[in-house]
């Protein structure tokens, strides 16, 4: 059973466990059958509700794994793999909008770029705002453990893939789709050329909250394989997928293919946009659009402070939480975001890596669970070659 086929079916005592202090996720073994073990740090989502996307590498026990040093890809590891060593976006921001308040944020943000030699990004220097949906500084949304990892992924993800953007992170006073539609809105307000939303739940309506022309929106298409969430399946929502990613000796000197984990598939609730083409056979919008890094088996390096589960320190991640940041990020180097965005990556596909192998499930139409040549569902139309495709 997928998580977020729950929203409907579960119950109060669910709904209250998820707006608690504190979540915690059973551990279970990885998606793509590897010796790690891992867990979603957000329990399922409740009716109206969202769970982010973030998965942590655990021990057996399921305690996330934390060390005194970073393993799992760094900052060059993204920027090599997806041609962006050279990129730079001027100093545009880019808006991760998430549910609770992570304490330590701006703290391990500077831990993290610290270690890798990023320029600071704070609020002194005017790299950094945290704020709530209603862009206070001052009244924040009560911590939730699980959420705050997800924030530190997104915010690192962000400074890995463009060193010189600008982070606005808008906390969200819960997971519901109403908080989280706010936080949205609010952002779109502060002149943003991005916002990453690393949550989902089941398949529902368009919300007008996600509708900002000007603005790349991008979502997280899930992680628990074939089926879809919402935001990504709105179609004014640049959906990523994400894959496996690792060393190789090719000319790109990496090999990508479909993270079994990643969601994908057709929506039944929305309206197919003008710039998706036949490849997608679906009548509705297709998951996903574009793809990056998503196995947390191939997983990128995040520092985090905020004790979750009994642990803190450098720890490895994954799941679709970690390609949204990293597209919206390309989006804010290439600052090429009138309209929606989507249209012009759909445009410019030769500026893609195309994912060609893996799978992540069952289906009836083959290419919305299988990658192959062109657009794909778990891995849309590729991952970044450079800017040029956004």
């Amino acid at each position: 059973m997928k998580r977020f086929t729950l929203s409907v079916a579960v119950g109060s005592a669910a709904a209250a466990l998820l707006v608690g202090t504190t979540t915690s996720a059973m551990a279970q073994p990885s998606p793509t059958g590897s010796a790690h073990r891992t867990a979603h740090t957000c329990t399922a989502p409740a009716t109206g509700h969202a769970s982010c996307n973030a998965i942590v590498v655990t021990d057996a026990a399921g305690k996330p794994v934390a060390n005194a040093t970073p393993s799992g890809l760094a900052p060059s590891d993204i920027r090599s793999a997806y041609g962006l060593t050279s990129a730079s976006s001027g100093g545009r921001t880019v808006a991760i909008v998430d549910a609770y308040n992570d304490p330590t944020a701006e703290a391990d943000l500077g831990t993290y770029r610290s270690q890798y030699g990023l320029p600071a990004c704070t609020t002194a220097n005017g790299c950094f705002r945290k704020v709530s949906q209603t862009g206070s500084t001052t009244s924040l949304p009560k911590t939730d453990a699980g959420w705050a990892t997800e924030i530190s992924l997104d915010v690192d993800m962000v400074s890995a893939a463009c060193p010189d953007c600008k982070i606005l992170l808008v906390e969200a006073n819960s997971s519901s789709f109403a908080d989280l539609g706010a936080a949205v809105n609010y952002a779109a307000t502060q002149g943003v050329v991005a916002i990453s939303n690393s949550y989902g739940g089941s398949d529902s309506s368009q919300l007008s909250a996600y509708d900002h022309p000007g603005i790349a929106i991008t979502a997280s298409t899930g992680d628990n394989g074939y089926g879809v969430e919402s935001p990504a399946s709105f179609k004014t929502v640049v959906a990523v997928g994400g894959t496996s990613l690792t060393k190789a000796s090719n000319s790109r000197g990496w090999s990508e293919s479909a993270w079994s984990g990643a969601g994908s598939g057709c929506s039944t609730l929305n309206t197919k946009p003008t710039w998706q083409t036949s490849a997608t056979q679906c009548s509705g919008k297709a998951n996903a659009d574009v793809s990056a890094v998503a196995d947390p088996n191939t997983g990128v390096a995040v520092y985090d402070s905020t004790v979750y589960q009994g642990r803190s320190g450098w720890q490895v991640y994954g799941g679709t939480s970690a390609s949204s940041p990293i597209v919206a990020s390309v989006y804010a180097l290439s600052g090429n975001t009138s309209g929606y965005p989507a249209s012009y990556t759909w445009a410019h596909t030769s500026g893609l890596n195309d994912v060609t192998s893996g799978s992540n499930g069952t289906c009836t139409t083959t290419v919305w669970c299988h990658a192959g040549t062109g657009w794909d569902g778990p891995t849309g139309l590729g991952t970044p070659n450079g800017t040029s495709a956004f």
